[in-house]
């Protein structure tokens, strides 16, 4: 009784303190927005706050919130800045891997919380370079003497400009075979280069810049993970499990805000049944993306990541996206022509939400991988 009160107490603690910094980040959202900078200022209040450690266990410093705290937090900041919640949610989940670790696989203990112990008291910021690698995973490891050179450009590394330690991998041929390993690249490296290459329709203010990597050495007692390359591991499915419902939780509070926006224009002008209608498949289209994010999180808290709860997870992914997305839309028309003007914010949400379509599974894949595991198939490989 005591944990469940502690984590309501946590969980309360941290909406608030996301609530108040959120109206900070509302006012700050259009500059970042027009002129492609990162969201320095708010990554430096995040710090403050505490948020880039909320989901380090309290034992060992940090803020001790479950996944489903950190969801509300993300959905809340991402309603104000939808730059800042995204770039958040690729810190937080790379926090939240190893907190999950610590807390159910009590032989990870030892590798995962000196990095936690970091984040808590040196408040580093972790990059994921997720959206180069996946499952496939990218880059080139050549094994010499004690370790590997490494050779790689990552993309999509969301809060570059102010990371301290990139989350990543690259791929080895050893054998005839390939071995994606993983490990952790400071930023600070020599070998290290953040490219400014990040100018995009939406999302403007996330920072998430190319990162070249030019021969540097990973000893091997840094690797913590060998894995074949191009197909599902268990490694994977905690990863995968546990990142997506903080991702799209980002852009169900960006629907939420344009909900919000389109309402208070309609709410000016005379109502009729046209206007009902749209604002009532709205609502019906936002209803459903939270369902479905409901349906995430509540398949991470069965605490056991496997092929079925990846499945579960991604289904959720899926109708989060195209409700998430049909919900900004419907909010755009039923505002109408105030929509388009940069003033009312509508027309930078619209733009931001279009990013949940980039994330895996992609729909195609995502369809595949469903189809695949109600049909008995193997789905070793959809990815």
């Amino acid at each position: 009784m005591n944990k469940l009160i502690d984590r309501a107490k946590i969980a309360a603690n941290l909406n608030e303190t996301a609530k108040t910094l959120a109206k900070t980040f509302a006012a700050r959202a259009a500059d970042h927005d027009d002129n492609d900078r990162f969201i320095d200022a708010n990554y430096t209040d995040l710090k403050s706050a505490g948020l880039m450690s909320a989901g380090v266990p309290v034992e060992l410093g940090g803020g001790g919130a479950d996944v489903r705290a950190l969801c509300d937090m993300l959905r809340i900041i991402a309603g104000a800045c939808g730059s800042t919640g995204l770039a958040l949610s690729m810190h937080t989940h790379q926090v939240a891997i190893p907190a999950w670790r610590w807390h159910h696989q009590d032989p990870a203990r030892p590798m995962v919380e000196p990095l936690l112990r970091r984040v808590a008291n040196e408040k580093i910021v972790l990059l994921s370079s997720g959206g180069s690698d996946w499952i496939g995973g990218s880059g080139t490891a050549e094994k010499v003497d004690g370790g590997y050179r490494i050779t790689a450009r990552k993309v999509f590394s969301s809060g570059a400009p102010e990371g301290d330690l990139l989350m990543t991998g690259a791929i080895s041929n050893e054998d005839g075979k390939k071995t994606v390993l993983h490990f952790g690249v400071p930023l600070s490296a020599p070998e290290v280069t953040v490219l400014d290459t990040w100018r995009t329709m939406g999302m403007r203010g996330t920072g998430s810049h190319d990162v070249t990597i030019d021969g540097l050495f990973i000893a091997d007692d840094k690797i913590p993970l060998k894995r074949a390359a191009g197909e599902w591991h268990p490694a994977f499915q905690i990863i995968a499990n546990i990142a997506f419902p903080l991702i799209y939780s980002v852009y169900l509070g960006i629907a939420e805000s344009a909900r919000e926006i389109a309402v208070d224009i309609a709410g000016r002008k005379p109502v009729c049944s046209r206007t009902q209608s749209i604002a009532g498949r709205m609502d019906t289209a936002l209803a459903a993306a939270r369902m479905a994010q409901t349906f995430m999180i509540e398949a991470v808290e069965r605490n056991a990541p496997s092929a079925e709860t990846i499945n579960d997870v991604m289904i959720g992914r899926r109708l989060v996206e195209e409700n998430a997305i049909r919900t900004v839309e419907l909010a755009m028309e039923l505002a109408g022509g105030a929509s388009f003007y940069r003033k009312t914010e509508l027309e930078r949400r619209f733009r931001d939400i279009q990013a949940a379509r980039y994330h895996p599974l992609q729909k195609e894949v995502q369809a595949e991988y469903a189809g695949a595991m109600a049909l008995g198939q193997p789905i070793d490989q959809i990815f």
